[in-house]
């Protein structure tokens, strides 16, 4: 990689008159403050739905979109939504922050009928979309249907068991059952899919990368740990054994209790890292650089025990190392990899990135933070919706 610069600014932190930035205007404008500025990249925190605590980290699904990215006036634009319906609710009056409570009780119905409008007119297109992605967006969009169906409770608590432990004939019957809802997500995911992929276009035009964060975990509360249990280390009711955190250290006396369930790599491995392949493979539709968050965590991770309260009481156990990463390379020699290598740090981890070929992060000049009014004008704009 030639030496470049860039940005790192979340998408939800774009000035956005709907509650939340969007991959509208404000995307692109920024787009061509980066280009004007001489910037190579833009990078962003992941873009995959928010659930509980609205943490990108947490997210119901490793492949899809976040509905709350969705530009409505994009919307507007296509004859999905008129723009009396746009701006009838409230979106928070604070443009310095995120109502995330109004944006999870108005949102949703705007983008039904959106699906409503759509779902016929667009029935090809979202033929074709539901087959480029056939390995995750079913599993996904059930999972939400069901999910919704027992008051967004995580699945580890819904009431039918058959479906909580995902058995064959359960997940046949509770599709039947909620058909519509399921269309709908599975249409927000197109809709999402469809903006991204046009500011990701209108990017490139302009010169401008887009650096994309790989969380290292997914949420207990996924489809993807719903799905497919048998590739975490959870017990014969799906329960976890350990739990995913990080020791302590001079920041933090007991250490960082994520609670994310951990993989069970000699699963994994068995199929040669299918999961991590499609999982590479999905995030490569979005990204064009992949950051690896917690890349340490492929050597050795912190396993605490499920049902403790801090991560004092955990243990280092080997990961896969480059029996993983070599896969990863070996199946897209063209996309590249950033390791976030900070942390607890030791030579075998060294030596990890070192072997990866992975460029590492360095941090200098923490202490020196720019004031927002020494900001140029563009970015103190960017900044108050930060």
């Amino acid at each position: 990689m030639e030496r470049s610069a860039g940005i790192l600014l979340p998408v939800a932190s774009l000035p956005s008159p709907h509650g939340i930035g969007t991959m509208g205007a404000a995307a692109r404008e920024f787009v061509d403050f980066l280009a004007a500025s001489g910037q190579s990249w833009w990078q962003v925190l992941p873009v995959g739905p928010t659930s509980y605590g609205d943490s990108p980290y947490q997210s119901p699904s490793a492949f899809a979109g976040n509905p709350y990215l969705i530009d409505l006036d994009q919307l507007v634009d296509d004859g999905l939504l008129t723009q009396d319906e746009v701006d009838a609710p409230a979106w928070g009056d604070d443009p310095a922050s995120v109502d995330y409570e109004l944006l999870y009780r108005n949102r949703m119905p705007l983008l039904r009928l959106a699906y409503q409008r759509g779902w016929e007119r667009d029935a090809q297109a979202v033929a074709a979309f539901v087959s480029a992605n056939e390995e995750w967006l079913p599993d996904y969009a059930l999972f939400m249907a069901v999910k919704a169906h027992f008051g967004m409770t995580a699945w580890t608590e819904w009431p039918d068991e058959g479906i909580r432990l995902h058995h064959e004939d359960a997940v046949a019957r509770w599709r039947e059952e909620l058909a519509d809802d399921i269309s709908l997500h599975t249409y927000v995911q197109f809709l999402f899919f469809r903006q991204w992929e046009a500011l990701r276009a209108y990017a490139h035009d302009h010169g401008i990368g887009i650096i994309g964060d790989l969380p290292i975990y997914v949420a207990l509360d996924s489809s993807d740990v719903w799905a497919s249990p048998e590739l975490f280390q959870l017990d014969e009711k799906n329960v976890p054994v350990e739990v995913a955190g990080v020791p302590p250290d001079a920041f933090t006396e007991d250490g960082q209790l994520w609670g994310n369930p951990l993989y069970d790599y000699d699963a994994m491995a068995a199929d040669g890292y299918g999961w991590w392949i499609r999982r590479i493979g999905g995030v490569a539709k979005l990204f064009d650089v992949i950051r690896i968050d917690h890349f340490r965590g492929f050597e050795s991770y912190w396993a605490v025990p499920y049902g403790a309260t801090t991560a004092k009481d955990g243990r280092w156990v080997k990961g896969p190392g480059m029996s993983l990463v070599s896969v990863l390379k070996d199946w897209y020699p063209y996309l590249r990899f950033i390791a976030e290598d900070l942390g607890y740090a030791t030579p075998e981890v060294a030596q990890l990135l070192a072997d990866s070929g992975f460029p590492g992060m360095r941090v200098r000049g923490a202490g020196q933070l720019v004031p927002a009014a020494q900001l140029p004008a563009q970015l103190r704009v960017l900044h108050r919706h930060a």
